[in-house]
């Protein structure tokens, strides 16, 4: 599948509580240059008028079969026809069962049976009716049926229930929608990601690590995730939320970090290498606080594990992407290391542009040659990232 340039969806509200979070979504999705056209069930109408969605998306609201503002009477078929997706936020209970028997006896669920684009819903209900057999056969019929499901999310309910059934947050959805529509270059793969820093303890309270937010490290995950991949993701302490689908694992210091990436290293297909992992440990770090004095504080630290190279030094090492950060010569230290650590792809860039920003530029170094990533955001960047590797990794694997 080729990425689809999201530019029109059709957004349908169902009734439900949750309604109020598609006013958010409205939001967000319109922040993205998305053209957002909403569609209102009669029952959503009791919770969020169509006066709100109007004024968020600045286009007219439609609730009705019999809308008269569609010069030929058919909003059913015309709404569908130059939009890329549909999506259902919140879908409920009763939405899920018309379309999964394919009934059409409202506007949204007439146009979901005449549309010619992906349906994607994001169901909102009480744990019972989520967990109830009538609704997971219907859900299962319409994942059949190719419709795709975003959530629900596991939680605290309106009804003050906890379970199941919870629609996602709005900038969940966002992302999520905006993802589906990635190709799927890694699909059925398993992919290893390390990310964030790693800290080494001095005493109870302090501690040596690495100036790395993790935004990186969190970013390709996610852009591997997209492209049809089993995530798993080692990661440092960093301040970001694992992106959602990604099965993370936390560490702290270097130790933990390899150890984690050991027990997991044999079911990868690929493993790439983005966490900032600080190259020493103090040998004898306090378990108590060193109280401050006058005098001259001396540490004694001795190098960490290199978990790349235990990773490409095995008998059978997965496909793997190294990073280095570099604050001079560039290229020449990371084909230095590329070579010294037997990587087909290591991923290169300055120190002194990557920290505490949200742009950067990268060089991809291979067999061959080098490839420039002009600046762009790290989500961008990461989704280049993971095509030259699906392209590399193809190569070899065909």
């Amino acid at each position: 599948m080729e990425a689809i340039q999201l530019k029109r969806i059709v957004l349908g509200v169902t009734g439900g509580v949750a309604a109020y979070k598609a006013a958010e979504l409205v939001r967000l999705l319109v922040k993205q240059k998305i053209d957002v056209q909403v569609v209102l069930t009669e029952a959503a109408s009791h919770f969020v008028t169509p006066a709100t969605f109007q004024a968020l998306s600045g286009r007219p609201v439609f609730t009705s079969l019999w809308d008269d503002r569609i010069d030929n009477g058919m909003a059913h078929i015309d709404l569908t026809r130059d939009a890329d997706a549909v999506l259902v936020a919140p879908a409920s209970a009763d939405f899920l069962a018309k379309v999964a028997q394919g009934r059409a006896d409202d506007l949204l669920s007439t146009l979901c049976l005449a549309r010619t684009c992906p349906l994607l819903v994001a169901p909102a209900m009480n744990v019972q009716m989520w967990e109830q057999p009538a609704t997971q056969r219907n859900v299962s019929q319409l994942k059949q049926d190719g419709v795709l499901f975003l959530g629900p999310a596991q939680g605290e309910q309106a009804c003050g229930e906890v379970g199941l059934g919870r629609m996602l947050e709005p900038e969940e959805i966002a992302e999520a929608l905006e993802g589906q529509f990635q190709p799927k270059r890694l699909n059925g793969l398993k992919v290893l990601i390390t990310a964030g820093p790693t800290f080494e303890a001095i005493d109870a309270v302090r501690g040596i690590s690495n100036q790395s937010s993790g935004k990186m490290g969190y970013a390709v995950a996610r852009a591997a995730l997209e492209a049809g991949a089993e995530v798993t993701l080692v990661s440092g302490p960093t301040c970001l939320t694992p992106p959602r689908g990604a099965r993370t694992l936390p560490t702290v210091s270097t130790q933990q970090m390899l150890d984690a990436v050991e027990a997991e290293i044999d079911e990868a297909d690929i493993f790439i290498s983005v966490a900032a992992v600080a190259d020493y440990y103090v040998l004898n770090p306090s378990e108590s606080k060193i109280k401050k004095d006058a005098h001259i504080l001396t540490l004694e630290l001795a190098p960490n594990p290199d978990i790349l190279a235990n990773v490409t030094s095995r008998a059978k090492p997965p496909f793997c992407v190294g990073f280095a950060a570099e604050s001079e010569n560039l290229e020449e230290y990371a084909e230095l290391k590329r070579k010294r650590k037997h990587l087909p792809l290591i991923v290169a860039n300055a120190v002194q542009e990557a920290i505490g920003t949200d742009e950067v530029e990268l060089l991809l170094l291979d067999d061959a040659g080098t490839h420039t990533l002009q600046r762009a955001d790290k989500l961008t960047q990461a989704r280049r990232l993971v095509e030259h590797i699906a392209q590399l990794y193809n190569a070899q694997h065909p």
